[in-house]
C-alpha cells in the first residue's frame, strides 16, 4: 500500500499553489509507476473527494490498476471551487490571492482555477473500463450525494455504490473510516488476485 499527500498538504513539500487537478492526476499515475517499477504494481486506486476526481481521472494510465474505488467525490473538479469561491476572481485578475483552510494559508494561482475548470471527466469515466465502487453519503454537505449518483450514471459495470449514510464529508465522526475502509476490503476481495 502507498498512500501520499498532494503537493504541499500534509506531510508533502512543495507549495499547493504550484498544483493543480492535472498535476494530482499525474502524481498518481507518477505514484503508479514507481509502484510498478519496484514490482508492486497497484491493484486498486482509492481516492477521497478531489483525490476521488484524481483516480477517475488517472486510471487509464496507471499501469496495475485492476479496480477504483471513490469514496465522496465530485463529478465535476470544478466544484473544489466552492472552497475557495472567496477569492478566485482576485486570483483570476491578479494571478493568485491567499486564502485559510483549517488554520493553514494557501496560495489559490489562476493556473490552479483555470487546469480544474478545463478538467472534464465524463469521458474518462465512460472509458475507464475498471471495476468501480462508488462510497458516498447522502448526508455529506461538501459534496452532495448527487455527483455519485451522476458518476454511477456514467460509469459501465461492473460498478457498485454504497451509500455511507450518517458520514461526514471528511469520515472523522465515530467508526466513518473504518466502516468505508470495512466496505472497500470486502468489495476489493473480488478484484484482487490472490497469487498476486
Amino acid at each position: 500500500m502507498l498512500r501520499f499527500d498532494a503537493l504541499g498538504l500534509g506531510d508533502s513539500e512543495g507549495d499547493w499553489g504550484d498544483g493543480s487537478f492535472t498535476h494530482k492526476v499525474d502524481d498518481v499515475v507518477r505514484a503508479c509507476e514507481f509502484m510498478a517499477a519496484e514490482g508492486m504494481s497497484p491493484d486498486i486506486l482509492i481516492g477521497h473527494s478531489f483525490g476521488g476526481a484524481a483516480v477517475l481521472a488517472a486510471a487509464r494510465r496507471a499501469p496495475g490498476v485492476k479496480a477504483v474505488v471513490t469514496v465522496a467525490a465530485p463529478i465535476d473538479p470544478s466544484h473544489a471551487e466552492k472552497q475557495y469561491d472567496a477569492v478566485v476572481d482576485q486570483a483570476l485578475a491578479e494571478g493568485s490571492a491567499q486564502w485559510m483552510v483549517g488554520g493553514r494559508t494557501l496560495t489559490l494561482k489562476r493556473h490552479f482555477v483555470e487546469d480544474v475548470r478545463a478538467a472534464r471527466l465524463h469521458d474518462k469515466i465512460k472509458a475507464l473500463r475498471l471495476p468501480l465502487l462508488i462510497l458516498h453519503s447522502p448526508t455529506d454537505n461538501t459534496v452532495g450525494i448527487s455527483n455519485a449518483s451522476e458518476i454511477f450514471r456514467t460509469a459501465r459495470h461492473p460498478r457498485s455504490f454504497v451509500s455511507l449514510e450518517g458520514s461526514q464529508h471528511l469520515l472523522t465522526g465515530p467508526g466513518q473510516a473504518h466502516r468505508a475502509g470495512r466496505i472497500i476490503g470486502a468489495w476489493a476481495d473480488a478484484y484482487l488476485d490472490a497469487a498476486d
